[in-house]
């Protein structure tokens, strides 16, 4: 099954707060909701394992899509535009990588 992957960190200047207050109340319901998604997850990244060194990105999100096609073609709900806008204002240049199983 594809694995919609996708790496950031936050405008400078922007809540983390506020990003994850919008992320659990709006961003993770809708995109759950479609029907084109098996699971929907958003993680917070934390320091390289074994090093207090920060990683490269903030967050990562995780996007299980049984059908690429589909899932596209539930990209141009309204409710879905209005949320990768909202994303957008908070996210400085998202990674998008289509990632399978071995």
């Amino acid at each position: 099954m594809p694995t919609i992957v996708v790496l950031f960190n936050l405008k400078e200047g922007t809540s983390v707060a506020d990003y994850e207050n919008w992320a659990r109340a709006k961003d993770l319901p809708v995109v759950n909701s479609l029907p084109s998604v098996e699971k929907f997850r958003i993680l917070k990244m934390g320091n390289l394992l074994g090093s207090d060194a920060k990683g490269p990105y903030q967050f990562c999100e995780l996007i299980e899509v049984p059908n690429l096609n589909t899932f596209f073609s539930d990209l141009s709900r309204d409710d879905v535009q209005a949320g990768a806008k909202q994303f957008n204002e908070f996210a400085n240049e998202p990674l998008f990588i289509i990632a399978d199983d071995l």
